[in-house]
């Protein structure tokens, strides 16, 4: 990315006060280069920022920064919900295919991920990040009641579907209302991801552990309660977060996201509303806006009266956010890398899950005495490592030289190199050894990937760019059950292969274009 000052010109700027008195450190900062996006729409978006870093960090942000967090949370915990009911409904039900779950899943994830992601740069942000954890929470509570494996399978789909749509959507809100001296905060976010896994294996230890099917017995409906009790709490804990979010929080549309649709008006509104509540106030004036329009006259202003609303929103229904992301050469190769990143990432996490106890076990691996207590224990000292991990990521991608990329790219590798590690324990504590270093080294490369990805899409385009690696990711994902189901589950070639995925990964990292580090997303 080039450093090089971007100006528009004098007359680019007349009449605009805001645009005169950007700084030189808030100017030229911007995750994508100038001239990569609609010049009218690029300058109206420093104009934004600037409104934001004058307004700063306040205590709009900081409740945002909680809500948010929810979905980064939604995000791992359910999957983690599955893997850990994966046995119990085995056992209870006794499928022909138990992978089917888990391709239940993902196939949920994937439509969550399109429809959510593609919506939020057509219908706005809002309405998706109050309804994502709605779905999720009703659904989560009504697998309880499945009296049959397609039933669990159903219900898993469902809420798999709101859960898909948290990250798309949630990074997109927070991003936009960040100072870009803040936007390491996106990062930071990924606590929630770890804290969820923790929360989830301490919940289950007690639910799982006492009212689970025992290895060999009949497993019937009555001794075989715990995945049931655990969905129940589960859901309930999501729709907590619902009602904070719905009820007790009110959040704003994107001011850029009006901006990209034409309504300034609406845009300098929320501008004013944000410093209100964060008891500030705002110089940010139409005019600074309308001024922009100097730079081309390929920007119209939109209606927005009731008359018009439908029929817009149907007209946006096109490609136009998807060739926006590929508009330039730069641009297209930025966009199709990170979506290659994340498939390789989508396939090989899974993987790895899926034929690691396979390969352990033709390599003679003895893990203890197989007790409840010896299992949960372990996950739990797992999963608490990747509370460091993420925090370490959001320290590093503000490291002089280092940035996004470069945390994201290490972290990446040392995921692969850790797993290939794994393979060769043969006892419970090298094991654990072993993956608490995968957990941590995975946990920053998650931090990282979630907050770089949304920060070098253009706003008007965010939500699009998001689901398209979404998409990327939860289709290969879809992959991982699929070859379970069909492939030599005891050969490690599949174990092996997720290890290089990670890999190629890490190295598709350090050759994309863009480094967000101190530039404030447009």
């Amino acid at each position: 990315m080039s450093d090089k000052k971007s100006d528009f010109g004098d007359k680019a700027v007349s009449g605009s006060p805001q645009l005169e008195q950007l700084p030189s450190g808030v100017a030229e900062a911007a995750a994508i280069p100038k001239g990569t996006i609609d010049p009218v729409y690029e300058a109206k978006a420093r104009v934004l920022n600037h409104a934001i870093q004058e307004i700063g960090m306040g205590w709009y942000q900081w409740q945002l920064f909680i809500v948010v967090g929810f979905g980064w949370a939604n995000d791992n915990l359910w999957p983690i919900v599955t893997s850990l009911i994966f046995t119990p409904i085995a056992n209870e039900f006794m499928p022909k295919r138990p992978p089917l779950l888990s391709l239940a899943q993902n196939i949920g994830l994937l439509a969550g991920a399109m429809f959510w992601g593609f919506g939020c740069d057509i219908f706005g942000r809002r309405h998706a990040f109050n309804a994502t954890l709605g779905i999720t929470a009703i659904f989560g509570m009504l697998a309880s009641s499945s009296p049959t494996f397609a039933g669990i399978g159903t219900f898993a789909a469902l809420w798999s579907f709101g859960v898909g749509g948290n990250l798309p959507v949630d990074s997109a809100v927070f991003l936009e209302f960040l100072p870009g001296s803040h936007q390491y905060l996106l990062t930071i976010l990924s606590i929630y991801w770890a804290v969820a896994q923790v929360v989830a294996t301490l919940i289950a230890w007690p639910l799982l552990g006492n009212f689970t099917c025992q290895e060999g017995e009949v497993c019937l409906r009555k001794n075989n309660m715990g995945w049931r009790y655990f969905v129940i709490v589960m859901g309930g804990i999501s729709l907590i977060e619902f009602f904070v979010r719905f009820v007790l929080f009110t959040i704003f549309e994107s001011p850029k996201f009006y901006m990209g649709k034409g309504n300034d008006e609406k845009a300098v509104w929320i501008v004013h509303e944000v410093a209100r509540r964060n008891g500030k106030e705002s110089a940010l004036k139409i005019e600074d806006l309308k001024a922009c329009e100097a730079l081309g006259d390929s920007y119209h202003a939109v209606q927005t009266d009731a008359s018009t609303a439908v029929k817009r929103k149907l007209e946006n229904l096109n490609f136009n956010h998807i060739k926006a992301l590929f508009a330039t050469r730069k641009l297209a190769y930025s966009t199709s890398l990170i979506m290659l990143v994340w498939a390789f990432i989508g396939l090989g996490y899974p993987l790895y899950n899926a034929f690691i106890p396979y390969i352990q076990a033709t390599k003679g691996a003895q893990f203890g005495d197989g007790s409840t207590y010896l299992t949960y224990r372990n996950s739990l000292i797992i999963a608490v490592l990747g509370v460091p991990g993420a925090l370490l990521g959001g320290a590093l991608v503000e490291v002089p030289k280092f940035g996004r990329r470069g945390t994201l790219a290490v972290s990446t590798v040392l995921t692969g190199v850790f797993l290939y590690a794994s393979t060769t324990a043969l006892s419970s504590s090298a094991l654990l050894g072993w993956q608490c270093a995968f957990n941590f080294f995975s946990n920053i490369m998650y931090a990282v990937l979630y907050a770089y990805t949304p920060e070098i899409f253009p706003t008007k385009d965010r939500g699009t760019g998001n689901a398209l690696t979404a998409t990327a990711n939860r289709v290969f994902g879809i992959m991982a059950p699929i070859i379970a189901m069909f492939a030599d589950l005891k050969t490690a070639a599949p174990v092996y292969t997720s290890g290089a995925l990670f890999i190629a990964a890490g190295i598709c990292v350090a050759a994309l274009p863009f480094e967000s580090q101190g530039r404030s997303a447009l």
